[in-house]
């Protein structure tokens, strides 16, 4: 989920207004709300494969797989959110110079509104990024037979190296949230870590180290208090982000089994689960001690941001998309650093584990006017080339294999998600049941957003989360989805 942010909407034609961009380091070696209620209502009806108008199939050749034509248009819609989308307009400025189609340019947070009805008229665009609080949902559109099967871009020859496969180009296990059934439908882009963020000035003159266990995390949370500062902020208008931390303790405490164990709809996933137990009774002792960033329940996840920003909590919890979302409420000297949930005694997995994993999913409608040319405008984006224009534009990182030019030097927040992935090495975990449960994953934010209120207590939520796994358990098609 690449957030949301404050900025307006901007629709025009491709075009490029490049920030002067921030220095970056070589380190990149490495890279090796829930409103259901429209989701049923989206998308009716599917398409076949090919629905491409005949004035917009080229010819095909080995550097033109799809046959993109030159001359056509695309029709390109991107989630405006925490990564802007001036990178998608450096994308479209290039592609319209090779291979010479030009774009119609969408930035919006609108998703649902503005493309529910175009959906349901049969006439979608050709690429969106479909994020942000008001996504369409995925496993919706999947459902309703509305997006393409994407094998046939993964299985094409890369720009970058055409004896490869695209999919070969890419960081191990980055696809998997865009499966549904076995089919890869939606490609999720930005490569993205989770956890904990704070300011690096505000600890050193604080004089507080970064915590690894849950008991120095409480123990900052009180001396912040007693400074007048908030332990922890949450974006309390979308408890998807206080789930980052409550689903990460429990990932952390019960090991990749409680992870699988959730994504399975096992029927002790949450009520029978020490790791679940244990995980939402520690972000409860937060709230039960006064230690949140008061009024962060009531605000907006920019709002929260902008507060931590003016260092009025010691902590927030966000994915890594945060530090290009906070440009410009963030102070030049704030030097942000991203920092691993702490550990509860016992746990399975080391300090060093984080959530990590691809997100902001791009799809191409099946019904897409001018097919090849989206094919083609997504293989780019699998290039180095198209890779480093976004780490340049947005400030992240891409499911790219070693996808960022040397010569890019990152910013402090973004660097310090760089060495924690390095020091995670194999010691990643990823919940997918949000990719492929919807209805579920509104389910789990809902009750958490009870208990940050205080309205309902751990047992309560525990039995809450299991109601939902068990709801979906019921539908025949989960069976088709398997966390090995």
């Amino acid at each position: 989920m690449g957030s949301t942010s404050g900025e307006n909407e901007n629709n025009g034609t491709a075009g490029v207004g490049r920030r002067d961009l921030i220095r970056r380091s070589a380190a990149l070696g490495l890279i090796s709300v829930p409103t259901m209620s429209f989701l049923s209502a989206c998308a009716s009806g599917g398409g076949s494969d090919d629905n491409s108008s005949g004035n917009d199939q080229g010819k095909t050749s080995k550097s033109n797989p799809f046959g993109a034509k030159k001359g056509t248009k695309l029709d390109v819609v991107i989630f405006k959110g925490g990564y802007g989308d001036d990178y998608a307009k450096a994308w479209e400025a290039d592609f319209a110079k090779n291979p010479g189609i030009t774009s119609t340019h969408t930035g919006t947070q609108e998703i649902t509104g503005k493309l529910q009805p175009r959906f349901n008229a049969g006439n979608p665009p050709d690429i969106v990024d479909d994020s942000g609080a008001q996504q369409i949902k995925v496993d919706v559109l999947y459902k309703n037979g509305q997006l393409l099967d994407l094998a046939p871009v993964l299985d094409a020859p890369s720009v970058d190296d055409p004896s490869k496969k695209v999919r070969d180009m890419l960081i191990p296990g980055t696809l998997d949230p865009g499966i549904q059934e076995g089919k890869v439908v939606a490609l999720n882009y930005i490569y993205t870590v989770w956890g904990l963020w704070y300011s690096g000035k505000l600890f050193k003159d604080k004089g507080w180290e970064p915590p690894k266990t849950w008991d120095d995390f409480i123990k900052v949370c009180q001396a912040a208090k007693k400074d007048g500062i908030g332990g922890l902020a949450h974006q309390g208008k979308y408890p998807y982000y206080i789930n980052v931390a409550i689903m990460d303790m429990i990932a952390k405490k019960g090991g990749l089994d409680a992870v699988k164990a959730i994504d399975n709809l096992d029927p002790k996933a949450f009520v029978g689960s020490a790791a679940a137990q244990a995980g939402v009774e520690a972000i409860y002792e937060v709230v039960e001690k006064g230690l949140l960033m008061p009024g962060t329940n009531g605000l907006t996840h920019t709002e929260s941001q902008t507060r931590w920003n003016q260092y009025k909590a010691a902590f927030i919890t966000c994915g890594s998309w945060l530090e290009n979302e906070q440009l410009k409420q963030t102070p030049a000297d704030f030097d942000m650093k991203f920092l691993p949930m702490p550990l509860l005694p016992g746990s399975k997995m080391p300090f060093e584990a984080i959530r990590a994993g691809s997100g902001e999913p791009f799809i191409i409608p099946a019904k897409a006017k001018n097919l090849p040319g989206a094919k083609e405008f997504m293989r780019h984006m699998l290039s180095k080339e198209w890779s480093t224009l976004f780490a340049k534009e947005a400030n992240s990182l891409t499911i790219l294999k070693d996808g960022v030019d040397a010569s890019v030097k990152l910013r402090p927040g973004t660097q310090s998600t760089v060495e924690a992935s390095k020091a995670a090495g194999d010691n990643t975990f990823r919940y997918l049941y949000p990719d492929w449960y919807s209805e579920m994953d509104t389910a789990i934010q809902n009750a958490s957003n009870e208990l940050m209120a205080k309205r309902i207590q751990p047992k309560e939520w525990l039995k809450r989360c299991q109601a939902a796994v068990d709801k979906q358990a019921k539908d025949p098609a989960s069976k088709k989805n398997r966390h090995e």
